[in-house]
């Protein structure tokens, strides 16, 4: 049994999918592999995500400590977001789900045009 923040989990991937149960979190955390980034250059990268859902998003993974909002005293304000450490970990899985979606692609579908997910390192 896993105890986190006052919920019980049986299986350890009941963990994950509570923390990931949408289609943006992945998403961010996979931007911030490379380094710590502004609000706006998250909007820009992830440009399909509103700017509610993307405030939303990061304070919802702040809050699971996956990543660091960090603000600057200064005007305007200046908000970096960064990856935690536990949140870094996550590098390997993301890089292994970004090359399974290329070959499913491939493989069940079709690659229309050059744009392709850069590889995290």
């Amino acid at each position: 049994m896993y105890k986190i923040n006052g919920k019980e989990f049986k299986c350890s991937v009941e963990i994950t999918n509570e923390i990931f149960n949408d289609k943006w979190k992945l998403g961010i955390v996979w931007h911030l592999l490379n380094g710590s980034k502004r609000y706006k250059e998250l909007s820009e990268d992830i440009y399909q995500i509103t700017q509610k859902t993307l405030t939303v998003k990061l304070k919802e993974l702040e809050e699971k400590k996956l990543i660091k909002r960090e603000v600057f005293a200064e005007v305007p304000p200046k908000v970096i977001y960064s990856l935690t450490p536990i949140g870094k970990k996550l590098q390997d899985t993301l890089n292994a789900m970004n090359n399974w979606g290329i070959e499913y692609a491939k493989e069940c579908g079709e690659i229309t045009d050059n744009y392709v997910c850069e590889k995290k390192h």
